[in-house]
């Protein structure tokens, strides 16, 4: 599937937030309750329209442990957006935000766009973290912000989209360099194209697999 960019993504954040579960129901519309602890990085994919352009996110989810932490940073370098993400019921996983972001800002280009996520937004019973407190946070720190579910889907595209979104005015702007692909940022084949023979006949968003 020809695309005009290609963004790279990671998710990071605390063991058992639900980066793997935001991952899984992005890509391919689902929810798994039970999920392996996620060893080093996995990888998803898929192709989303931005101003009727196909563009693909490449996603690399990270262990949330302490122990594979030197493999994660080595996936910040060549991350064009982030998602860090905190589970809503549990107040620990929201006080460790501080130590993800230092890292990440440590070891990224400086214009990574990183969206904030306060996940499990359905156990609304269980809170600990109040939505304030994540808008304050991200306003502190320069971050979109957004409550998401990935068990039941709620603003799980958007969360995604709304970073690539920011990713591609960046381009507009010419915040980013996109011809070092170590922003994180690649040019596609279809960028080349002209739009004439692609804004007609791909509207939407599609599903899309593969590593490359």
């Amino acid at each position: 599937m020809a695309y005009a960019y290609l963004f790279k993504y990671i998710i990071i954040g605390d063991t058992g937030v639900g980066k793997s579960c935001l991952l899984l129901q992005f890509t391919d519309k689902r929810f798994q309750p039970v999920h392996d602890l996620t060893i080093g990085v996995e990888f998803g994919a898929r192709m989303i329209t931005i101003d009727g352009k196909q563009i693909k996110l490449q996603i690399w989810d990270t262990a949330g442990q302490e122990s594979f932490r030197s493999i994660t940073r080595s996936y910040y370098r060549g991350a064009a957006g982030a998602l860090l993400v905190y589970d809503i019921t549990r107040r620990d996983t929201f006080n460790h935000l501080t130590t993800w972001l230092e890292d990440a800002r440590q070891h990224s280009n400086s214009n990574m766009v990183i969206m904030l996520i306060g996940n499990k937004s359905d156990l609304e019973s269980r809170r600990e973290v109040k939505k304030e407190e994540g808008e304050a946070f991200a306003r502190e720190h320069g971050l979109i912000f957004m409550e998401t579910s990935a068990k039941t889907a709620s603003n799980v595209e958007e969360a995604f989209i709304n970073t690539a979104k920011e990713i591609y005015e960046k381009i507009q702007e010419g915040v980013f360099d996109i011809n070092n692909e170590a922003n994180g940022i690649k040019i596609g084949p279809q960028h080349a194209a002209t739009n004439s023979t692609l804004a007609g006949s791909q509207g939407g968003q599609q599903a899309g697999g593969g590593c490359c």
